[in-house]
């Protein structure tokens, strides 16, 4: 039985972003790995392997799940905000080891890491108006739902 109504579930501007923002993401990790902070064997290099296999799980399923009518919009909004916390977190935050400067001297300030770095603040910005979106549409949703719910009991 699906969570939310049918006609609001595939939103193809919505699957759009996550789309778009799934390839910044693979274009970011390939950056991780092209900057080759993650050596073997090391904690770094197994924590991100965990984290990946999670981010790109959680979105193959959550697409999934979408398609078939059992997640929408509310699982979209709390992913992509999560997303844009976690991003914040390991490059933007006062306490990251990875600031936009690290990338930048990663590739020697050249072109490779200034495309690296506006691969991240895309992802970031994807993120950002993918949650908004999503938001927006949950609630649509709710407000549908109310409504739905005040004409049903008028009529009884």
């Amino acid at each position: 039985m699906p969570t939310e109504p049918k006609s609001q579930m595939i939103n193809r501007n919505l699957v759009a972003l996550i789309a778009v923002g799934t390839l910044l993401s693979l274009g970011h990790t390939a950056d991780h790995a092209i900057r080759d902070d993650l050596r073997w064997p090391s904690a770094e290099l197994i924590a991100f392997v965990i984290v990946s296999l999670v981010l790109y799980g959680a979105i193959g399923t959550g697409l999934y799940l979408h398609v078939k009518g059992k997640v929408g919009p509310r699982f979209w909004t709390i992913f992509a905000f999560a997303g844009v916390l976690f991003g914040w977190a390991a490059h933007f935050s006062p306490f990251t080891e990875q600031p936009p400067s690290y990338i930048l001297s990663a590739y020697n300030y050249g072109l490779a890491g200034w495309v690296a770095l506006g691969v991240l603040l895309a992802l970031m910005l994807v993120m950002g108006v993918a949650g908004v979106y999503a938001a927006y549409l949950w609630r649509r949703g709710v407000q549908a739902s109310n409504l739905d719910l005040r004409i049903a009991n008028k009529k009884l």
